[in-house]
């Protein structure tokens, strides 16, 4: 049969990425209490097109994961990357995995135990010999105006930090987790009984955030891991008495 993707192009155009995106597909991910953890990934591979490529091959994508249905762990990442350059004649290929990733959280009064969801996101580059992960963090800030000028509480709501990461190195998602835990006003956790939440309010009440002071307490603890070569934060307060978000970036120098 005749292959038309293999036919050559004539308009001297190349492309950055083509592929297949929103692949749902069970992995493997490492787990830093358990060893590893099952789950389900949304996946977007690509690869770069030549110029005079008139285009890819989108089966062999699905072709390569299946070569790897046994298991496929965020470890093999560079083995999938270097399959997609061999089986689809490219100079760079790119994949993409986000997933939801659970941690088991207890309670701090009543020691309850139950699971909490984290969205993790990793992009790997065949043309770096690092890869990027992020992670989706929900967290709780209390604004430090509204305690000054309030004379019975103040406003808190609950906020995302997101941390994107470059690396050569493995980084446990769990610590990711906890730096952004700890750079906020308060921690959410999955299942709460009236004393934990007493605890809560009050020790989210004694350490008033702006959005502003979660990613800079987030910066500090990044700058000091060696591991990390590149690090983005974004903060989103979904404001409880505003009609909109508070919103702050740092990305590394």
């Amino acid at each position: 049969m005749k292959d038309i993707q293999s036919e050559k192009d004539y308009r001297n155009i190349p492309i950055n990425q083509v592929g297949v995106k929103d692949i749902s597909y069970p992995i493997v991910v490492m787990d830093r209490s358990n060893g590893n953890q099952h789950t389900i990934a949304q996946i977007n591979m690509y690869v770069e097109l030549p110029h005079d490529f008139r285009g890819t091959h989108m089966s062999r994508f699905i072709e390569i994961l299946n070569i790897h249905r046994k298991g496929i762990s965020t470890k093999m990442i560079p083995r999938i990357l270097s399959d997609m350059k061999e089986q689809l004649d490219a100079e760079r290929s790119f994949f993409e995995i986000r997933f939801p990733y659970f941690i088991t959280k207890e309670a701090p009064v009543s020691k309850q135990r139950s699971k909490m969801e984290y969205i993790v996101t990793i992009y790997g580059d065949s043309a770096e010999n690092s890869y990027c992960f992020e992670v989706k963090v929900p967290v709780i800030s209390l604004c430090p105006c509204s305690r000054e000028i309030s004379e019975y509480g103040a406003h808190n709501q609950r906020s995302y930090v997101k941390i994107k990461i470059k690396t050569a190195d493995i980084i446990w998602i769990e610590d990711l987790v906890e730096i952004a835990e700890k750079s906020a006003s308060g921690e959410i956790y999955p299942l709460l009984k009236r004393e934990d939440e007493k605890y809560i309010t009050e020790k989210t009440y004694q350490n008033p955030m702006f959005v502003e002071d979660i990613v800079r307490c987030t910066a500090e603890k990044l700058q000091i891991d060696k591991r990390i070569l590149f690090f983005e934060i974004e903060s989103e307060n979904i404001e409880s008495i505003h009609n909109h978000s508070a919103y702050a970036r740092i990305i590394s120098r």
